[in-house]
This record gives structure tokens, C-alpha cells and sequence, in this order.
């Protein structure tokens, strides 16, 4: 039996507010969230699994400060919900005074529980990451302007 549509948007409402309030002590709670086989893709990660999950959600508060996400939009459709965020951080290493936000989107199909089966992040990594890194950054913004001559 498929989710319904009130049972999804429910679902989905919950699902926000996780990621809304996010923190190192909620992590344990991620299996509430996910399915058991589920699947995680961005573009970094490709795991499967909720203890891989909580790895890299781990591995996030290890290397950034206070990253946080805002939920900005949200579309329901039955299993399929897709939401745009905005990701919040500063880094710990490069410029840590410098506050960063990357926007992005993720479509997650959830199982007939409204738990997470498959959860793919779409955003920009060479705009929103990499040329904001020194060296690094430089390099990338005159590739693509070379790139758009």
C-alpha cells in the first residue's frame, strides 16, 4: 500500500522539522527518520544505510560551525516530496568568521511509513563550495570564465 497524501504531507512536515533543529544529540534519532536500507547521494556521498547516514551528518559537525538548514519550499506528491533548503555554515579552517549559505534541493521518495528510502541532495558544489575556497576558488572562477569567452 502506497502512502497517502495526508500521511506524506505529514511525513514531510516532520521531516523538516528534523532537519530544521538538527544537532549532534538528535543524530541518534535518524533511524527514525530513514528506512533501514535507505540510500543517501549528494554530490560528495553515496551511502546506504542509517549508520552511514549519521556518519556523514557526524562528519559535518566535525568539520563546519554551527551548520544548520532552512527549509525555504516544499512539493508533495504522494511518495515523492522534493524540498529547497538553504544550508548554513561557517567553516572551521578557511575564513571562520565568514558566514557561508549553499542552496539546494532534495528529493526524497519515502516508504509506505513516511520513513526515508532514498534521499538525493542537488546543489552546485563548484559555485557554492569551491570557489569560495582560497586557491582553490581562484582557479575555478577563471576556469569558467575562460570557460564562457
Amino acid at each position: 500500500m502506497a502512502i497517502d497524501t495526508a500521511a506524506a504531507r505529514a511525513a514531510t512536515e516532520r521531516i523538516c522539522h528534523y532537519f530544521e533543529h538538527l544537532s549532534p544529540a538528535s543524530l541518534g534519532e535518524i533511524d527514525r527518520l530513514y528506512t533501514p536500507l535507505a540510500r543517501f547521494k549528494d554530490p560528495f556521498n553515496e551511502v546506504h544505510g542509517t549508520a552511514a547516514i549519521r556518519g556523514i551528518f557526524e562528519h559535518m559537525y566535525a568539520s563546519l560551525h554551527e551548520p544548520r538548514f532552512v527549509v525555504t519550499q516544499r512539493i508533495v506528491d504522494g511518495a515523492q516530496v522534493f524540498l529547497a533548503w538553504e544550508f548554513h555554515f561557517r567553516f572551521q579552517r578557511f575564513d571562520p568568521q565568514q558566514p557561508r549559505v549553499i542552496r539546494g534541493g532534495s528529493h526524497l521518495q519515502l516508504d509506505d511509513d513516511g520513513r526515508i528510502a532514498d534521499h538525493r541532495d542537488y546543489w552546485d558544489a563548484a559555485e557554492e563550495l569551491y570557489e569560495k575556497l582560497p586557491l582553490v576558488g581562484g582557479l575555478m572562477r577563471w576556469l569558467k570564465k575562460k570557460a564562457g569567452q
